[in-house]
């Protein structure tokens, strides 16, 4: 399970930062224990903000104590509010979730230094590179990601090339990335 868009606006919200990093994510249980009384872990956090590639279960406290924390009496109760404001199409937001493209959907990536990357959703969190400007990733990378947000760094944490693994790869490490869906 991960959040919605709707919940990790509330949690950037009430939190007074972004969470761009892992580090951020501890930084935020921090708060919540503060704010709550409650412990969570750290890695259950990671995991809701898909720092972490998992699909484990949440449990049922763990969402109860992030409800209390944003101001709901449970999780229930906030999961019907996020129902209500969420939008399951594409819009002008500043935040996807790979997993809710569309097979041949593309992207174009744009960051400093006249940087562009073009890429079609292949799915199961995969892109392929279709054309690249003044990047080091070049047409026919497969990458995989969980999510894009404009303004900050585009975090691949696989490009595989010609079959063989090249490692994570970060795009807009400093002033962040834009991108448009076509």
């Amino acid at each position: 399970m991960r959040f919605s868009p709707f919940i990790v606006g509330l949690l950037k919200e009430k939190f007074g930062n972004d969470i761009r990093v892992s580090r951020d994510c501890e930084l935020l249980t921090l708060d919540i224990e503060s704010v709550t009384g409650e412990h969570l872990g750290v890695n259950s956090m990671k995991r809701l903000l898909g720092f972490i590639d998992d699909e484990r279960n949440t449990r049922q406290s763990t969402l109860d104590v992030i409800s209390r924390y944003l101001g709901y009496p449970d999780w229930d109760t906030l999961r019907l509010q996020d129902e209500s404001s969420s939008n399951s199409t594409f819009d002008d937001r500043d935040e996807y979730l790979a997993c809710n493209f569309e097979k041949g959907q593309r992207l174009v990536v744009t960051y400093p230094h006249n940087r562009e990357i073009t890429m079609e959703y292949v799915g199961e969190n995969h892109f392929s590179v279709i054309e690249s400007k003044n990047s080091k990733l070049l047409k026919g990378d497969l990458l995989t990601l969980t999510h894009i947000v404009r303004g900050y760094p585009l975090l691949v944490s696989e490009v595989i090339r010609d079959g063989e693994n090249m490692g994570s790869y970060t795009a807009g490490k400093a002033q962040g990335i834009n991108f448009i869906l076509f």
